[in-house]
């Protein structure tokens, strides 16, 4: 198979899955100033296009705490229904126009209290614009299927509320569960009692680790908590000390053999000084290596990015080609929080045939699809 390089307009054509993306985090600019004049709230800037380079402005701070701190503005316009339903709606419609045909949307119902609506009023409420959102997206004929992730905060109390939650709307869209947050500082170990609860109610969860802590935060998620996929993980290299080499130590062989995936976001991690450059970025050799690595957006509006940005990033600055993004969007699949036959239907149906589609100029280097389960990845 040869290994063929494509540009940004392709690789907005291609059908795409992105599994770690948060919904404060992706909110239209324009929303949020017209949100917060409707709701009374100070914004740095209400010029919708200076507004969006004041996140990437505000986030390129190297700081994860200083990143997380920008989420003030867009939390304040999501404390109503009707912030929390419009925004929901716009998430699925933007997710359709980048070429995502499975995405899960991540949110902490905690933070979206304030206006008085309770946690399950929120779930219930984002659950209903995420449904207007793909019913808009299927009859514009880009079908799109977003599952939600309810998060817990890692620093406060109330991640057992959340978990309770995730199981009582388990089969009203909510696919699973994490917790967020500051990581340094607030092990998962801390919440293990609702990761227990969840295992028990057969609830899949991921858990953020390795990004602004080493690999401690990862033996936890995964050996003490039992997280089926890791969010971030970029320091999980600190197990494998020769890179091109290839040894890897327990964890990382342990993260590898069980198909663990990683959940990367190559922009995010720049600017919260996980990683220092999109050459650099551990996404390419721990893919080379065989991990089971997904690229991510993580924070639309505040990391100024989409999936296409992010895969034609690593495409001129990682020497990506459509067989490396072929593979992570399959990676994707594979571990999305979906029943098996549906994520198989997913591959069959739409991503191969996707991809065929698309780069049927290019050689026809994915025709045939016999290689659903082939390479390093041979199991859904």
């Amino acid at each position: 198979m040869s290994s063929t390089r494509i540009d940004a307009d392709t690789i907005r054509r291609l059908p795409k899955a992105v599994l770690h993306d948060h919904l404060d985090g992706g909110l239209r600019p324009a929303t949020v100033v017209e949100l917060a004049e409707s709701v009374g709230h100070a914004l740095p800037t209400t010029d919708p296009d200076e507004l969006a380079a004041w996140y990437v402005e505000a986030a390129n701070s190297g700081d994860l705490v200083r990143y997380i701190a920008t989420f003030e503005h867009t939390l304040a316009v999501m404390q109503t229904r009707e912030g929390l339903l419009r925004t929901a709606e716009e998430y699925v419609l933007d997710l359709a126009a980048d070429g995502v045909v499975h995405g899960e949307v991540r949110y902490a119902p905690e933070l979206n209290t304030r206006g008085g609506l309770t946690m399950a009023e929120v779930v219930e409420t984002v659950q209903e614009g995420l449904a207007a959102g793909m019913a808009k997206a299927a009859a514009a004929g880009t079908p799109v299927r977003v599952g939600t992730l309810l998060c817990g905060m890692r620093m406060f109390d109330r991640v057992r509320e959340a978990a309770d939650l995730a199981v009582a709307f388990r089969d009203a869209g909510v696919v699973g569960f994490d917790i967020a947050g500051a990581e340094d500082g607030f092990p998962a170990a801390d919440h293990l009692a609702a990761f227990e609860h969840l295992r028990r109610e057969n609830v899949p969860f991921t858990i953020h680790a390795g990004e602004a802590h080493g690999l401690p935060s990862i033996h936890q998620a995964v050996q003490v908590c039992g997280a089926q996929r890791i969010g971030h993980g970029v320091r999980l290299t600190e197990d494998i000390p020769d890179l091109a080499g290839g040894k890897l130590g327990r964890l990382a062989s342990w993260v590898r053999d069980r198909r663990i995936a990683l959940e990367m976001c190559p922009t995010s991690n720049l600017q919260t000084g996980a990683a220092t450059s999109i050459a650099e970025h551990p996404i390419t050799p721990l893919k080379d290596l065989g991990f089971r690595v997904t690229v991510n957006t993580d924070n639309r509006l505040v990391s100024g990015t989409t999936m296409t940005r992010e895969m034609t990033l690593l495409v001129e600055q990682a020497g990506w080609t459509a067989e490396d993004l072929r593979t992570v969007t399959l990676n994707a699949v594979k571990s999305a929080f979906l029943p098996y036959d549906e994520r198989v239907a997913l591959i069959e149906e739409v991503v191969l045939p996707g991809y065929d589609a698309v780069l049927s100029g290019h050689d026809a280097v994915l025709s045939g699809h016999d290689a659903v389960l082939s390479g390093h990845d041979a199991a859904l």
